[in-house]
């Protein structure tokens, strides 16, 4: 059973400046809830019990949202606003063991998972991405588990990776897969390419920001050169592949919703309204007075 899920939330939220020179990219807010909030729910409905967090400075805020406020529970207390008493206790109740690493200089996504080897452990454990939202039936977490229980009987060492189909014409913006199809929705992967031209792209399938690892990634990690100043997970993961490490992609079920550039928040600030009957009218009244 894997438990622990490391959540790299360090990064520094480029694409949504400027509000982010003051705002995690993670806690801005998607309807009244923030972005990272989704990504929890997803993770704690998979069956994991443990988070870890790798920080920067600044995003100490993100475990702040998770931690108990005794002065504002208190203070709603004291004035019987107890509709909102049980909002902030919700929060503070999902996480069961919350912990935190910090990467004091941004030096990439594999950099940023090598820093929770100590707190991971020696077990398998997810890597996911807190602006990446999968809206689906079945949490894609726990799709991926899943599939990664059922391989276990089968093989050791594995690995499984998210994919999703992307048009052709955005692969340069993904690592993009290349492999053999072992069923509809599971690949064993031969190849990672990282954001590769159109011309030499293997395929139009995709990696997104969910992974289920064994520790002796953590390895290649530790191997894999820095390139232009930061270390890529794709390079550990081609490194594991080239090791005879078997590393499957799995093509999840839902839709997956990208927050973290504008027009991909914009698209899943309005997707999520579409889904609550409520705001659903409204923005369907508002929609209408623009026609």
């Amino acid at each position: 059973m894997i438990r622990k899920a490391v959540l790299p939330v360090a990064g520094l939220g480029t694409r949504m400046l400027p509000v982010t020179k003051v705002i995690p990219k993670e806690l801005l807010p998607l309807l009244n809830r923030p972005v990272i909030e989704y990504v929890v729910d997803e993770i704690i409905d998979s069956g994991f019990d443990s988070l870890i967090f790798v920080i920067s400075y600044g995003k100490e805020a993100i475990l702040d949202y998770f931690d108990v406020d005794l002065g504002l529970k208190s203070f709603l207390r004291d004035r019987k606003k107890e509709v909102l008493l049980s909002l902030i206790e919700e929060v503070e109740d999902k996480i069961r063991y919350l912990s935190s690493i910090r990467q004091k200089i941004p030096q990439g996504l594999g950099h940023a998972v090598l820093m929770a080897e100590r707190l991971v452990g020696n077990e398998p454990f997810a890597v996911v991405l807190g602006d990446d939202l999968v809206d689906s039936d079945v949490p894609c977490l726990k799709q991926m588990t899943e599939t990664y229980t059922v391989l276990s009987a089968k093989t050791q060492g594995h690995s499984v990776i998210a994919l999703e189909e992307v048009a052709w014409e955005d692969v340069s913006k993904y690592g993009i897969i290349e492999g053999e199809k072992i069923e509809d929705d599971l690949i064993l992967i031969k190849r990672v390419v990282e954001k590769p031209p159109l011309e030499e792209a293997p395929s139009n399938l995709s990696i997104i920001g969910r992974y289920l690892f064994e520790p002796v990634i953590f390895d290649f990690l530790k191997k894999i050169p820095k390139i232009s100043g930061e270390y890529q997970l794709t390079d550990a993961i081609q490194a594991m592949i080239d090791d005879g490490y078997p590393v499957y992609g799995y093509i999840f079920q839902g839709k997956r919703l990208d927050t973290g550039n504008l027009k991909g928040f914009f698209e899943a600030t309005l997707h999520y309204a579409m889904k609550d009957s409520s705001l659903r009218e409204v923005l369907r009244n508002f929609c209408s007075k623009l026609l």
